[in-house]
């Protein structure tokens, strides 16, 4: 009865939702868990509570710094100890959780994978008694997941180094080969992964095969003729999302854009605008929406086709928290497949890139530091997929991380240099002397170079960081780092061959683009079916229905039965007018287009960080081919770059 007791007066909740309680049971027994429950079904309950149970600190991983923020802010109102640590902190704030966690002061802590990545931090967590680990958005450490991350990979390994046995593992989107590869990285047992379903039945569906030019006003007439109320529209690129706002404003809805190219104020605006009903409808790319907990939401529109299923039903789930009925509805067309795909096979690198990226590591010595945003540069790989060949790198024991550190810093004196220096020990101030010396003057800033400061006045690095960071701890400078760099030293017992090195990533990336691909062949799967549409989306997830919605556009008979094409207007080769313009841009001769992989990316209007760093999103052939298979376009661009 005790937990029913915390469960009404921390928060405030009378019963618990299917499968909370089991969960939390498997919990407080001291085994780990996999919870695999829909968008908005209490997910989050099912390590909050067990932590006030629990003696020592629960550690919650979570790839989202809003949802981190809106969770322990609501904890707090509830008089948990609470704290998240992320990149928006001063270090003054950093180094006060660090004393809380030493004090047992907290109850949970909220962090992103990428600092399981810190070395400093990960001391600090194995001199902390930590009773639990909860991980949400599990399905990221599974290659066969989407939104795939690189730092979720070696959670598996984190949890037995710190010898925690009590994991949480939660998810709304796991197919029957995710969860499995869930449980084995965790160590859970088949019985202990709780799935409460994914069927929820005040959710509407419907599929509209749309021709791409008359998706707008498909759009404004179901906007018209249905009842209002807040929605979303979900579309892929930027430039689609401030195009199709502006056309519902024009028409008169309250209506805005939302999208990762916007400044972070007016997203906040647009968001809390939104949240409180004085916007109507936010048109949004997948940025939006994650962690946003608005009950209300009466239709999800996807103006695009969504990325794969699980995406869909995470954005789809989004609609009718409230339990009352909500429409969820794809304008789907074929156009939108090509555009998907380009950006899967975009990503993937080349075996040169590859290769030239391991030789540069493998020439570094034993040990080395690398930033990742000039190797990104240097080998045209973008940082995220950088990142992920790192990772892959690790876990095959190649090379080992050795943690993230800052290579320089900028800082600004609050009192002049002086006073300053007047504050401190003779041997101190002889040292900050020293230290400033090498800093390079701007018109506002001081710039220090910690590896060159060091080399030049004879001391450790790590002095050099402490002294910075100790000053602006007193108030008497105003600091910021840069210069992120991470540290690494290369497994002596790894034999390096090169070749096998190469074709290991190699196989591991192709494995990836296949399986992207194979989600976005589900997705014209579900939209060309005339099946219940629930029926098909629980299938693939798993489960069976015993009998069909009678809800769904196609179990209300919208349509012929049987399968159908999506409207497509897009060929599947390049024009001999294309071709022309390909030419053109070889002859150019870019730097940052010799390779056939790096012109096919920019001419179907991916960017890169060569073409970005010679400004050739500008060209006025970027995107020429963007509606073009990404695959025909390589195999052109193969033909004509020797």
């Amino acid at each position: 009865m005790e937990l029913e007791s915390k469960l009404e007066s921390v928060f405030g909740h009378r019963e618990f939702r299917p499968g909370q309680r089991e969960v939390i049971g498997i919990l407080l027994e001291g085994r780990p868990a996999l919870a695999v429950f829909p968008t908005g079904a209490g997910k989050s309950l099912c390590y909050q509570l067990p932590a006030l149970q629990l003696e020592g600190l629960t550690l919650v991983i979570s790839p989202l710094i809003a949802l981190m923020k809106d969770q322990v802010e609501a904890l707090a109102a509830r008089g948990v100890a609470a704290a998240r640590l992320d990149s928006s902190l001063e270090a003054g704030e950093v180094r006060k959780i660090y004393d809380q966690m030493g004090g047992n002061a907290l109850k949970l802590l909220y962090v992103a994978p990428e600092r399981l990545a810190n070395e400093g931090f990960l001391a600090k967590l194995r001199k902390t008694r930590i009773d639990m680990i909860a991980i949400d958005e599990a399905h990221c450490i599974s290659e066969w997941g989407h939104n795939f991350r690189p730092d979720y990979l070696k959670l598996g390994n984190l949890t037995r180094a710190l010898g925690v046995k009590r994991v949480l593992a939660l998810t709304a989107t796991a197919t029957p080969r995710v969860a499995e590869d869930i449980c084995d990285h965790f160590g859970i047992q088949r019985e202990d992964h709780v799935h409460t379903g994914f069927r929820r039945e005040n959710l509407v569906y419907r599929v509209t095969p749309c021709a791409a030019g008359a998706r707008r006003e498909t759009l404004l007439a179901r906007l018209r003729a249905r009842p209002p109320g807040p929605a979303i529209v979900y579309v892929t690129l930027q430039q689609t999302s401030e195009e199709v706002a502006g056309f519902l404003a024009k028409e008169g809805f309250r209506a805005k854009a939302y999208h990762a190219g916007l400044p972070d104020d007016y997203r906040h605006e647009v968001q809390d605008a939104f949240m409180a009903g004085e916007i109507e409808i936010v048109v949004a790319t997948i940025a939006f929406g994650m962690g946003i907990d608005k009950a209300d939401i009466r239709y999800v529109y996807h103006y695009n086709l969504p990325k794969s299923l699980e995406n869909y039903v995470q954005e789809s789930g989004r609609a009718g928290r409230d339990g009352l009925e909500s429409v969820c509805e794809i304008l789907a067309c074929g156009d939108d497949r090509i555009v998907l795909e380009n950006f899967v096979y975009g990503d993937t690198p080349s075996a040169q890139a590859l290769k030239s990226l391991v030789e540069h590591l493998l020439l570094q010595g034993d040990e080395f530091d690398i930033s990742r945003y000039e190797l990104s540069g240097s080998k045209d790989i973008r940082p995220l997929v950088v990142a992920t060949a790192l990772t892959y790198l690790e876990l095959g024991g190649v090379i080992e991380a050795k943690g993230p550190f800052y290579g320089s810093y900028r800082f600004q004196f609050v009192e002049p240099m002086e006073r300053v220096l007047a504050g401190h020990t003779e041997e101190r101030k002889s040292f900050l002397e020293e230290l400033f010396k090498t800093a390079r003057k701007g018109r506002a800033w001081w710039t220090v170079e910690v590896a060159s400061a060091a080399q030049e006045i004879g001391e450790p690095g790590d002095r050099v960081q402490r002294a910075l960071n100790y000053l602006a701890d007193l108030g008497e400078i105003i600091l910021q780092p840069s210069g992120l760099r991470h540290a690494y030293r290369l497994r002596p017992e790894h034999p390096r061959n090169l070749a096998q090195i190469v074709e290991e990533l190699s196989s591991l990336f192709a494995r990836r683009e296949s399986g992207e691909i194979a989600r976005l062949e589900r997705v014209l799967a579900y939209c060309e079916t005339k099946d219940c549409l629930p029926r098909h989306l629980l299938a693939y997830f798993g489960e069976e229905m015993e009998e069909d919605c009678g809800t769904c556009g196609n179990c209300l008979g919208e349509g012929a039965q049987g399968e159908r094409d999506l409207p497509c207007s897009l060929s599947d080769a390049p024009t001999l007018e294309q071709v022309e313009v390909m030419r053109s841009v070889v002859d150019e001769n870019h730097t940052a287009l010799r390779q056939p992989r790096q012109l096919a990316r920019f001419l179907c209007g991916i960017t890169s960080p060569a073409a970005s760093r010679e400004k050739l999103s500008r060209h006025d052939a970027f995107g020429a081919l963007a509606k073009v298979p990404f695959q025909s376009v390589l195999a052109q661009a193969e033909s004509m770059v020797l």
